[in-house]
């Protein structure tokens, strides 16, 4: 060639001895920044190919690679901006892809990838160290058959590695670049197409940073480092800083790409197929994601062989930096819309497989087990590589083998259980363990925190839930988070939880012997173990309508007053004239019958600080004795209600029971204004409401001659039936949502015909509802 002087190995050998005498970097100093005004200098030629030589490229002038630079840079921004040809494009793309059905577990490889870009950058994380960065590699490359693997790829992947180097310093069409190599990737799939491309890139990407990494401390990088002129790019980083910055935002996007398309091949065929919409839709797209990810490779790979060849005159124009911010959004773009047909076939998936874990579970429950580990695993935590549980005792995490062949009770609840509930049960739970090992060893309670896993898990909610489960004695659940979704489904829908606490209890097998224990826990305490619906049976055929059954385990002064024999009025409500009428009258009544009366206010099962100010006055004005701590109150109506539920869960609620006629009057009595019961020592005289109570105390003058011939109970009993038959006071059930198990029908207790049904919204207050709420 004219101009062109022909240098032998003797002359490059000198220039490459002569590169490396002691300079600014440690060699001799030169100028590799090349003029395209003029030819370069003989020596600078020389170089250059000495250059090109190393890097195993065809040799050429250098002003000729510059020159194929900026055209293949001039013709990517013009493939850039021409979109209406993208149809096309893509066909003829498509029409490369020819897969030989051969599968490649591309996995490793891209972890391998991830790893070499993740380091190569212009900060180097010098928070991890070399030891730690090794066991993460071996972690995710030395797996099963990957070495082998490796070895069938290395040839592909320096093939297209050559290509895209060639193809850079040629000044090839970046579209035609993007062509050659999926040309070269015919017969992989397009996954396996884009991790190989990236493989590629990494190979001579990562030996760039590589070198700028270590070429100050390493004699053997520094002389290679020279050649590919990176201590005068280095020198100059903070001006090539945009351009950095812009390729690896470029790279972050591509890599996000790639895992995204790899995670749409590793989807569970059993779960999901074409037929979905989402994962046909993302299919669809795929060919255009693999083809911009391989098209921005082939503009980052320019940036870095034009710095490497040209140096900082490569670097003189700031529009390349907008073409690979360009790249980076329409990719952006592209990665946005396949993650949300991810998200969607990930909710496909999910859902398929809930149903499925439903359905096991459902079945789970029909078959016949050796142990209850099965059906804990199932419920709890199927997998061993955590402790599930946290013993209340010690406050260690355990595994779920500390409930082998235990009755176990699960006590289901979120976040909002009371205080009130926790206190009684912890009372229970502590007394059961001072029975000994006759109890003790044969039944665990374990709480199964239940939370929405749409809700967003806060600092407040997680201080919530730790400060509850601290003070739990029992086991506990670690983490809502352990419980899945299909499982809640089969609690809400099997077991009935309507976010009210419920105590289910599985026998040693994990055999279901009871939805909720809670009821006869609140009523019968510790007694009514093993808590299964057999021996909830047996004890209401055991028990009789008597005070003991309202007020047991609650206060011992009534216990004691009914030892004596003494008359004990139980009476609550709201309105404080009637308790005062009340209570008036029947120290009046007593002192003139001449009988003992203690009297009792339990308040109301609702309305809890009108409750506390009413019981202040009682209290001021000596009207009656009273139960300070609100919590007695709250478990007096629990047990209540309690046994109504408890019925209904038998499914025994409507029966002939005298007993439960009078539970539901006495609920239906609280509903309705104020209401007292008179025992006689153990025996129950009445159970009246205020409309029928209050006058037939106010009237004893008209039965008080009946008390010498038929005793006191009875004259009272019959008068008040008397007024009964006349006022006939409504009946009314207030049935939460929460409850699990909502009856049908009811009939009532009063003239057992069958109670209409409403649906009824209500908002009570304690409280005087601020003026701001009616502006």
């Amino acid at each position: 060639m004219e101009g062109r002087k022909e240098v032998d190995s003797s002359e490059l050998y000198s220039i490459s001895h002569s590169i490396n005498k002691p300079g600014k970097y440690g060699t001799k100093t030169h100028k590799p920044i090349f003029s395209t005004s003029a030819p370069p200098p003989i020596e600078s030629i020389a170089y250059y190919q000495l250059n090109k030589m190393a890097s195993g490229l065809p040799l050429r002038h250098p002003a000729q690679g510059f020159n194929a630079s900026q055209q293949l840079i001039k013709s990517d921004r013009g493939g850039m901006i021409t979109t209406s040809d993208d149809n096309v494009m893509m066909k003829q793309i498509v029409g490369t892809h020819a897969p030989d059905g051969r599968e490649v577990d591309v996995k490793p490889l891209l972890h391998l990838v991830e790893d070499i870009l993740k380091r190569a950058t212009l900060q180097i994380d010098t928070s991890l160290t070399t030891s730690q960065a090794h066991a993460e590699l071996e972690d995710k490359t030395h797996q099963i058959n990957f070495v082998s693997m490796i070895d069938a790829l290395t040839y592909t992947i320096d093939r297209i590695s050559c290509e895209i180097a060639y193809k850079a310093l040629s000044g090839t069409d970046a579209h035609a670049t993007t062509l050659s190599i999926f040309n070269m990737l015919t017969s992989y799939s397009w996954d396996a197409k884009l991790v190989l491309t990236l493989a590629a890139f990494a190979l001579n990407y990562g030996e760039f940073w590589l070198l700028a990494q270590i070429y100050s401390s390493n004699q053997l990088a520094k002389s290679m480092a020279i050649l590919k002129q990176l201590p005068n790019i280095m020198e100059h980083s903070g001006t090539l800083k945009p351009r950095f910055q812009a390729i690896n935002n470029l790279i972050n996007i591509m890599m996000d790409v790639a895992r995204c398309v790899v995670e749409f091949k590793d989807l569970p065929s059993s779960y999901i197929s074409n037929e979905v919409p989402a994962l046909s839709t993302a299919m669809a797209h795929i060919p255009t994601a693999v083809y911009w990810t391989l098209r921005s490779v082939v503009a980052c790979a320019v940036q870095i062989t034009g710095l490497t060849t040209m140096g900082l005159e490569f670097s003189v124009s700031t529009t390349e930096v907008w073409e690979l911010s360009t790249l980076a959004h329409k990719l952006n773009n592209i990665l946005e819309h396949l993650r949300k047909q991810l998200a969607a076939c990930y909710h496909h998936i999910d859902e398929k497989r809930n149903v499925e874990t439903f359905q096991m579970l459902k079945n789970l429950f029909e078959m016949i087990h050796v142990d209850n580990m099965k059906v804990l695993r199932a419920l709890i935590y199927a997998k061993d590589d955590i402790q599930p549980l946290i013993d209340g005792s010690s406050k260690k995490r355990v595994h779920l083998d500390v409930l082998r062949r235990k009755n176990v009770l699960l006590l289901i609840s979120g976040l909002d259980i009371l205080n009130d509930e926790l206190s009684i049960l912890e009372q229970i739970y502590n007394e059961s363990r001072h029975h000994g090992a006759r109890l003790d060893s044969q039944y665990e309670l374990v709480w199964v925190p239940i939370m929405d896993h749409s809700v967003q898990w806060s600092d407040t909610v997680n201080e919530k839930f730790k400060s509850m489960q601290f003070s739990m004695p029992w086991f506990t659940v670690y983490h809502p988070s352990v419980i899945e979704k299909p499982v809640i489904r089969f609690i809400k829908e099997v077991w009935h939880y309507r976010n009210k606490p419920i105590l289910v209890v599985l026998d040693p097998q994990g055999k279901l012997v009871c939805p909720n224990a809670l009821h006869m826990m609140w009523i019968w305490g510790s007694n009514a173990f093993p808590f299964t619906s057999s021996r909830e049976e047996s004890l209401w055929r055991e028990e009789t309508w008597r005070l003991e059954l309202l007020v047991n385990g609650i206060d011992p002064v009534i216990l004691n007053w009914i030892k004596e024999g003494k008359y004990i009025f139980l009476y609550g409500g709201d309105d404080i004239e009637w308790v005062r009428k009340f209570t008036n009258n029947a120290r009046a009544v007593a002192q003139a019958a001449r009988i003992p009366l203690e009297m009792v206010y339990v308040g109301k099962s609702s309305k809890r600080e009108k409750t506390r100010r009413l019981m202040a006055t009682i209290t001021a004005e000596k009207l009656s004795y009273i139960w300070e701590d609100l919590t007695m109150i709250w478990f007096f109506w629990t047990r209540i209600e309690s046994m109504l539920y408890s019925k209904i869960q038998l499914g025994k609620l409507d029966d002939h029971d005298p007993m439960m006629q009078e539970i539901k009057k006495l609920l239906s009595y609280d509903r309705e204004g104020g209401w007292a019961v008179l025992s006689n020592g153990s025996n129950v005289v009445v159970n009246g409401h205020s409309t029928t109570i209050l006058p037939t105390l106010v009237e004893y003058e008209l039965w008080k001659d009946q008390v010498p011939v038929k005793g006191f109970d009875l004259a009272l009993e019959y008068h008040h039936k008397t007024i009964h038959g006349i006022s006939h006071p409504c009946c009314r059930f207030d049935f939460p949502m929460t409850m699990g198990r909502i009856p049908e029908t009811m009939k009532c207790p009063e003239c057992n015909r069958a109670m209409e049904k409403f649906s009824t919204f209500l908002c009570c207050h304690d409280e005087v509802i601020p003026d701001v709420l009616f502006q």
